[in-house]
């Protein structure tokens, strides 16, 4: 809440309107924004946004400086020549503590920060907190300095006796001492003043004065007096300011914000009872580092900036592209010394010079010996260009050298031969045969010229003379070939591709592959070959060469031992038949043993497993045991494939299969009465990996569920019709199909109704009724669309007819 109490102060301080912005608008912006919860980053960067420029910001920065002056001791009243005392807040310390962080917060913020290329130079000279320009008052005091009306002295006496006096100079000039009365100080240095006090107090203290003084008398500064000193012109905040009596113009101007968009910093006059006593120029002080005009100012000092005279700007490659403000005298070669000289990619010859000619513009090309010359106008601009990205003596070698690059053109190289041997010389994969060198023509354009580097440097051809900006490109053998690879699949640790080696065997690729799995088959894998023939002239006839070999401890034990691999050879390595993992079922329920029992053989059936689980218990219900059974990724495709069917017969209703949860285990319906009574009859379900049998115990409850009135579940009575357990549920709900109604068993199997019979309703089953689908009308297009349709067939069929007449 403070920020935001700071910022309605700042705002409320100046009248000033903030970018079609009224005080109001802006104070009710930043409430909103404080109960937006926004940071104090935010508020400053959306008050950019709204208008709010760096300069009006600097003027509250000012402003708050003299708050703050206001509020440090010694400190006297503060005036403002534009806004008048009345306009003066009574601002508490904890608002004043969050000030000083909301400007070095403004200070580091990007959107205050202005483009260096468009700021004039020196002028954020008064805009830095950490440069205050603030007099150091913890020196010894200087023997020139002035006394006047509020300056505190010390004097101090010591020797054969020992006194010390502090006392105020008073309106009147003087200061009071015991036994001596007034002693007028006021107007003279404190070299002055220790000579008239050392007279003064040598009539009290003889020895002070004696051939061997005794007693000596010494004066110093106290507490310096305040000056108020004013300040007025091109500047961000003119007024009256409360200074240290050592205060410099810097102080002064800092205090005032510095100067603003139009004001000079080569020509501030400082003024003193009516005449100019100094004049400052602030370049002088950035860049030579001399203080010549920043005298210390007196009370009733004026600081008076005018506005600038010529400005000009520099851009390009200088080191400090910004404006400058120049003085008539002063040339174009002082303007780039202000902006620290070229760049070491500068174009030095000579540079660009963009001036106003009446309604026009006029370009100049100034030549550097004209540089000391050249006169300014107010309003020039200055353009420094680059150096020309060419070069006058470079040769370059790429390829199959150990070290590519580029090289001078000079008396050491001058042939491609010279240039091979610089760069280190061939690689071994170089190929010498045939080498490109590609040189430039007078008009820019290219042209590339072969060259058989082999015959060169063997000194049977006569070697090539280089020319700037040619390039040698040697190629490389391995380069101008494919990247050859080999495959290894199957029963490997590690399938994959990998890079073909000249010589590579079949074992070494098994090697390289992590080895035989316990499931590969020893006694079969298989190399598929590529059909070459680059000089063919019909189809080929196979696809491939197949080579088959069996292999002992990764070694080939058949056919021939020379047997090495090609480039894009894929290798299978086959999974042996008589090869098993563990395939498990679990069995749950009403078994004598419950738990998960590996399959013994591969067609192991439903019976099989029971018995070896000991058979079922006393309380088992057989009629309701079901077999849950795992989605393979084939019945999963079948099944998203019927739904995708499904779904497009339904048109603009149609669904995404992708987003349906198909579930991972789907019921086998199956009687086990019968498959124990029959073993290995089709009743006897062959298992799968996964499979879960589960053996219920007995359930004398039928399930009522779908379209009726209250689905429930009511208890079993063998003669029982379906229409009392549906009578049971508060009969059929609207929409019921009620022919469509199903029974749901137990053992996972499903059952049509069969009229009103008994015998269907078994215990633990559910009796479900499916609703009726909402039936939608033709819309008014489509009654139309289909009268047209109508309309024409019928036109049609008559025409038909006659013309069959």
């Amino acid at each position: 809440m403070r920020f935001l109490l700071l910022i309605v102060f700042l705002f409320g301080a100046v009248v000033t309107s903030f970018a079609q912005m009224t005080d109001a608008q802006v104070i009710q912006l930043l409430k909103q924004a404080q109960k937006d919860g926004k940071t104090q980053q935010e508020m400053m960067l959306m008050l950019k946004d709204r208008g709010v420029t760096q300069e009006q910001m600097l003027r509250l920065k000012a402003q708050y400086e003299k708050m703050m002056a206001e509020k440090e001791g010694g400190a006297g009243k503060m005036t403002d020549t534009k806004s008048g005392g009345n306009r003066l807040r009574t601002i508490n310390k904890e608002m004043l503590s969050s000030m000083d962080s909301l400007f070095v917060m403004m200070d580091s913020i990007p959107a205050f920060v202005a483009d260096r290329s468009k700021e004039v130079f020196g002028k954020d000279l008064f805009n830095n907190k950490k440069l205050t320009f603030e007099p150091i008052l913890n020196i010894p005091t200087p023997e020139n300095y002035k006394l006047a009306a509020g300056d505190e002295v010390i004097i101090d006496v010591w020797g054969d006796s020992e006194q010390t006096v502090r006392s105020v100079i008073s309106p009147d000039g003087s200061i009071i001492v015991e036994n001596l009365g007034p002693i007028y100080l006021s107007g003279l240095s404190v070299k002055e003043a220790n000579g008239k006090i050392k007279n003064e107090f040598s009539k009290i203290y003889s020895a002070i004065t004696a051939a061997q003084p005794t007693t000596f008398v010494n004066l110093t500064l106290g507490q310096i007096r305040s000056i108020q000193v004013n300040v007025m012109g091109e500047v961000l905040v003119p007024g009256s300011y409360t200074l240290p009596s050592l205060a410099s113009v810097f102080h002064a101007l800092y205090s005032a914000g510095g100067v603003n968009d139009i004001g000079t910093l080569r020509e501030i006059n400082i003024f003193r009872k009516g005449n100019k006593i100094a004049t400052l120029d602030v370049y002088k002080y950035i860049l030579e580092g001399g203080n010549i005009g920043d005298i210390v100012l007196q009370d009733g000092d004026n600081v008076v900036v005018g506005p600038y005279k010529d400005l000009v700007q520099i851009k390009g490659r200088v080191k400090r592209p910004m404006k400058y403000e120049m003085t008539a005298e002063e040339s174009l070669q002082k303007l780039l010394d202000y902006a620290g000289g070229f760049t070491g990619d500068a174009y030095k010859k000579n540079v660009r010079l963009i001036r106003k000619s009446g309604s026009e513009y006029r370009i100049h090309t100034v030549k550097k010996e004209d540089f000391p010359s050249f006169l300014l106008d107010d309003g020039d601009v200055v353009e420094v260009d680059s150096i020309v990205s060419r070069f006058e003596n470079k040769v370059s070698v790429q390829g199959a050298v150990y070290r590519p690059g580029d090289y001078s053109l000079d008396e050491d190289i001058q042939t491609v031969a010279q240039l091979v041997k610089v760069a280190e010389g061939l690689k071994g994969d170089a190929f010498t045969g045939r080498v490109l060198l590609y040189r430039e023509n007078p008009d820019l354009t290219k042209q590339v010229q072969s060259l058989n580097l082999q015959e060169i440097l063997s000194g049977r051809e006569e070697d090539m003379l280089l020319q700037k900006n040619d390039l040698l490109y040697i190629p490389s053998t391995l380069g101008l070939q494919e990247n050859y690879i080999v495959t290894v699949r199957g029963e490997v640790k590690k399938p994959g591709i990998y890079p073909y080696i000249q010589n590579m065997s079949l074992e070494d690729l098994v090697l390289q592959a992590g080895g035989l799995l316990e499931s590969a088959s020893m006694v079969k894998v298989d190399v598929a070959r590529r059909v070459k023939n680059p000089k063919a002239k019909k189809e080929a006839l196979f696809e491939a060469k197949i080579f088959s070999y069996t292999l002992k401890d990764g070694l080939i034990i058949d056919g021939p031992k020379d047997f090495v691999l090609e480039p894009f050879d894929e290798i299978e390595v086959r999974r042996s038949p008589g090869y098993s993992e563990q395939q498990n079922v679990m069995v749950k329920g009403e078994v004598m043993y419950e738990g998960q029992y590996a399959k013994s053989v591969k067609n192991e059936r439903l019976s099989s497993i029971i018995n070896r689980a000991g058979g079922l218990t006393t309380k088992a219900y057989i009629k309701g045991a079901r077999l849950e059974r795992k989605l393979n990724e084939d019945e999963r495709r079948r099944l998203e494939s019927k739904l995708k069917l499904m779904s497009q017969g339904v048109g603009k209703d149609s669904i995404d299969v992708k987003t349906l949860e198909l579930g991972d285990t789907y019921y086998v319906g199956i009687e086990l009465d019968k498959a124990m009574a029959n073993p290995g009859s089709d009743y006897d379900v062959v298992l799968r990996e996964g499979d879960r049998i589960i053996v219920p115990l007995y359930d004398g409850t039928v399930k009522v569920d779908g379209a009726v009135m209250r689905p429930n579940t009511t208890t079993y009575n063998p003669k029982k019709k379906l229409k009392e357990y549906i009578a049971s549920a508060g009969g059929f709900a609207f929409r019921a199909k009620k022919r469509g109604t199903y029974i749901v068993y137990m053992n996972g199997m499903v059952a049509k109704r069969k009229g009103n019979s008994a015998k269907q309703i078994e215990p633990g089953c559910e009796i479900i009724v499916p609703i009726r689908p909402i039936r939608k009308g033709m819309s008014l297009a489509e009654i139309m669309s289909l009268a047209s349709s109508t309309t024409s067939m019928a036109a049609m069929i008559t025409t038909i007819m006659n013309n069959s007449k």
